[in-house]
């Protein structure tokens, strides 16, 4: 009887045991359950809190980054702008999308303060000086409000030895213009601690080769890369549309400095010029035409308003000519006539003068004389008149024949002109019609509604 109440007291002493030691690992079961989903939670908080900075950071900068642009006219700055927003857009969502949330937020740290440098170094002092103090101010606002996230993360003594870590980076690459893929890696690399392998648990490099889920249970562990890496897939996928657009802008401000767009937007200017002014000419070809139609007729009025009172002082002087022509001719007439009466007298036969002529009367004879001689009295002085009118006469008519000659010379000039003016005016109209019409013709129709 002794022994089965001692079997019995043993095989409750282990039930007992195996209950207590059954119980222990449950209860630690699950606190290991609920400490794992916690550490995954809060990983899972830090993802998204760099993923909205990342957002933050696109925004700030795509608006700092568009007012540059619409103040300047110069394409190399446009283009160089454009570069710099891809860059950091890029930059900011592959940080944000990284397998790491601890080292993505050291990451974004990085990035915000060496971008802010290149900004401060390079843009600001060496390129465009106040104009972009606002994108340096922008980029300083992001780095501060990046850093006070730091005491969430690291210690104080991490944040310091990452702040001098980034001031040593930078003095051995001052000439450092883009910054998109320079992360907590070359930090390590650039400190001798972290190249010998003898950094402390302590030091800012300890999370490098740190897999942050590497405690948690296999079961929690997939469900929380799981659910990272479909928050990382997601949030990249709805941004990749705006990484596009960005890139083809810039490829678009990188089109228009080749040469060859610049020679076909300026020829393309030169041809809209020459476009805008065959319509001004064609606009104004009636007003012209009909003006200058009205300069000619009035033109040749004038000329023949002149050239009349010209006429006229030329018709008196050889109506004056014609008249002391004519007084000249009147005098010879009768001076011929009287001289015809004398010979009559002298050619008259002498039988008849002896059987019909009076008696010898030397009166007669002297009033023939008489006569005579104021005929050429007369003729004397016809011919001095004539003599003295002669020059006159003939510059009043070699006046008259170069002044015709000049009129005529000159109306069949103008006549040309009016000829070459209209029939340019018809060509021209003709040409503009054919290019009308064309443009009309190669214009397709408008889709139906």
């Amino acid at each position: 009887m002794i022994f089965p109440a001692r079997v019995s007291r043993v095989l409750v002493g282990l039930s007992v045991a195996t209950l207590l030691l059954s119980g222990c690992a449950v209860t630690n079961a699950l606190f290991r359950d609920r400490a794992a989903e916690e550490r995954a939670a809060a990983l899972l908080q830090l993802q998204l809190s760099v993923m909205r900075f990342a957002d933050e950071y696109t925004a700030r900068v795509t608006e700092r980054v568009v007012v540059f642009q619409q103040a300047t006219d110069v394409p190399l700055e446009r283009l160089t702008a454009q570069s710099w927003l891809v860059s950091q857009a890029t930059s900011a969502f592959t940080i944000a999308t990284g397998p790491n949330p601890e080292i993505n937020a050291i990451d974004m740290l990085v990035f915000a303060t060496l971008s802010r440098m290149v900004i401060e170094d390079r843009w600001v002092g060496e390129l465009y000086g106040t104009r972009a103090q606002d994108l340096l101010a922008a980029h300083r606002a992001l780095e501060d409000r990046v850093w006070s996230f730091a005491p969430m993360l690291l210690t104080e003594a991490q944040t310091n030895e990452l702040r001098a870590s980034i001031d040593a980076w930078h003095a051995k690459n001052p000439i450092v213009r883009a910054v998109p893929f320079v992360h907590l890696e070359d930090f390590a690399f650039a400190t001798s601690g972290a190249r010998t392998g003898s950094t402390s648990s302590t030091s800012i490099f300890s999370f490098l080769g740190i897999d942050p889920l590497s405690n948690l249970d296999p079961a929690v562990r997939e469900i929380a890369q799981t659910r990272q890496l479909a928050e990382r897939a997601v949030y990249y996928g709805q941004r990749a549309p705006m990484l596009i657009s960005m890139e083809a802008q810039r490829l678009a401000f990188e089109m228009a400095m080749t040469p060859e767009s610049t020679t076909v937007l300026d020829n393309v200017g030169r041809i809209g010029g020459a476009a805008q002014a065959t319509g001004d000419l064609m606009a104004d070809l009636p007003r012209l035409v009909a003006e200058e139609r009205a300069a000619l007729i009035n033109q040749l009025a004038g000329v023949l308003d002149e050239r009349q009172d010209q006429l006229q002082s030329l018709v008196v002087e050889l109506r004056s000519t014609l008249e002391a022509g004519g007084n000249t001719s009147d005098s010879v007439r009768e001076t011929i006539a009287a001289l015809d009466r004398l010979m009559v007298r002298f050619d008259r036969p002498a039988s008849t003068t002896r059987a019909n002529s009076r008696p010898f009367d030397v009166a007669e004879y002297t009033e023939g004389l008489r006569v005579l001689g104021e005929a050429a009295v007369h003729l004397q002085a016809l011919l001095a008149q004539a003599d003295s009118n002669m020059p006159a006469l003939d510059r009043a008519s070699e006046r008259a024949t170069g002044q015709l000659t000049a009129l005529v010379d000159h109306m069949f000039w103008r006549l040309v002109q009016l000829i070459l003016v209209l029939v340019t005016a018809a060509v021209v109209g003709a040409l503009g019609y054919r290019a009308i019409a064309r443009r009309v013709l190669s214009t397709p129709p408008a889709a139906p509604r």
